[in-house]
This record gives structure tokens, C-alpha cells and sequence, in this order.
């Protein structure tokens, strides 16, 4: 099966994406409130862990801005991760993650994730094929731990197609103001782009399970993007909470597209 077929680039309308959005932030920030402690009783809610991976210039930052907007900074913790350092290495690869995941009460949001073992150490080589190859049961099994003491995993792939990201290198390299998120091993990467897609379609393929699905984002256009993010986020938690048998009152709906 390939996840990661490109369909044809249906834009989203401007009214409506912001409509869209704006509705699906207001129903995010009061599940966040719900689950700090406005749950019946008072009491607070599962950890909710929101996880961005996906293609260079696919998006992550901006829609990781929409995600976390409206809500209180000091409710939500955004972490980015890079390559290990010296330290980091000396331990098994998950470690490093552990002192940013969201206890009872708490949300993070990582941009990129322990999925490097499988995708950037996989292709460059910064991890054996035995090492990688293992990872994927790590993975799953790390992440079903993390679902049993009851947080919420929701898992983005970001997904652009090989043409929008050269026009967006493109765009990024003209400007002043952006050319600095451009880098030479972008340029590299991408022409590993092959090497990627399998990497990708075998990450997506063996660690998708009922604790932590994958959520294929079409990226391309970016209103739309953004609006698919975070309705469903939304709609994780709402879901969540509900086989938790909590009360979630009446949701805020999204509004009816345009014909």
C-alpha cells in the first residue's frame, strides 16, 4: 500500500480555512482546559503527546503554530530535536526523549521525534541495519507503554509532493528573510528523496497500531493542511476522553463547507 500517493491539489478555500480554524482552535483550547483540570470532579485529564514528522519544508513549523496558539504557553511544552549529541549517543535511543513527555494534566507537542532512528539514521547511516531494523518493535512497544499509563499519542506525517517542495526551496532560497531555514543538507536530502519514500512507507506501514496511528497529512496546500491538523487532534481527544467515560459536553462544530 502506498501512503503516500499524491492525489491532485484541491485548494482550500481562504473563508472557509479560516472559519474551519478558527473553530477547531476554540474546541482545542477548551479540551485543554478539560484535560488541566476542568474535568468532572475537577480532576485533570490524560497526557496528550502530539508528534510532527515529515518531508523538509512540508510545513511542521506553521502548523505547529496554529496547534499551539490559542493556547496558554505554560500549559504546552513544543520541543524540537536534532541529531543526538555525544552524551545522547552513549544510551539507548529513546532516552533522550523521555524528559519532555507531558505527565497527568500536561501536552507536548515534539517536532520530530524518536522516528529518526528509522528515517534520517536509517538512510545516512548514522545507525546499523541491525539497530534500525529493531527500532520499529522499540517503537511500538515504547509507545503502547506510553498509551497503557493513558496518554493520548496523535502522530502527524507531514506529506509534500516532490515538485511543491522544490518550489518551496525555491521560494525560500529568493528570500532574504527565509533563506536561512535552506540549508546544503537540505539540498542533499532531497536528492535521497528515493531512499526517504521507502524509509517513510516502511515507517508508516510497521508502526501503525490501534495505541498510535499515523495520520498522513496532505501538505501541499497549506490552509488545508493546517485545518486537518488540528480538527483532528481535536477529534483524537474528544474520542479519548469519551472511552475514558468522561462528559465532554457539546463541541463547537466545524462549520459547512461552501458549496
Amino acid at each position: 500500500m502506498n501512503r503516500l500517493a499524491v492525489e491532485p491539489i484541491v485548494k482550500m478555500p481562504k473563508k472557509e480555512a479560516i472559519e474551519r480554524l478558527e473553530a477547531a482552535q476554540l474546541r482545542l483550547l477548551r479540551l485543554r482546559l478539560m484535560l488541566g483540570g476542568q474535568l468532572e470532579g475537577h480532576e485533570i485529564g490524560p497526557p496528550l503527546c502530539i508528534v510532527f514528522e515529515g518531508w523538509d519544508a512540508s510545513g511542521k513549523g506553521g502548523a505547529i503554530k496554529r496547534l499551539v496558539g490559542p493556547l496558554d504557553p505554560r500549559h504546552v511544552r513544543v520541543a524540537q530535536f536534532a541529531a543526538p549529541t555525544y552524551d545522547e549517543k552513549r544510551h539507548h535511543f529513546l532516552w533522550r526523549f523521555w524528559p519532555v513527555l507531558p505527565g497527568w494534566g500536561g501536552m507536548a507537542v515534539l517536532d520530530r521525534s524518536w522516528y529518526g532512528r528509522v528515517l534520517v539514521e536509517r538512510v545516512e547511516g548514522f545507525a546499523s541495519d541491525e539497530q534500525w531494523k529493531r527500532a520499529y518493535q522499540e517503537i511500538v512497544e515504547f509507545e503502547r507503554t506510553l498509551a497503557a499509563e493513558g496518554t493520548i499519542l496523535v502522530k502527524f506525517w507531514m506529506h509534500v509532493s516532490e515538485d511543491e517542495q522544490l518550489r518551496r526551496f525555491e521560494s525560500r532560497a529568493d528570500d532574504p528573510l527565509r533563506s536561512w531555514k535552506l540549508t546544503a543538507e537540505d539540498w542533499r536530502n532531497r536528492e535521497k528523496r528515493p531512499q526517504y519514500e521507502a524509509a517513510v512507507e516502511e515507517m508508516l506501514e510497521r508502526t501503525h497500531h490501534p495505541k498510535a496511528p499515523w495520520y498522513v497529512v496532505p501538505a501541499d496546500d497549506k490552509r488545508q493542511a493546517r485545518v486537518m491538523v488540528v480538527e483532528t487532534a481535536c477529534a483524537t481527544v474528544e474520542e479519548a476522553l469519551v472511552a475514558r467515560g468522561h462528559d465532554i459536553g457539546d463541541q463547537p462544530a466545524a462549520p459547512t463547507p461552501e458549496t
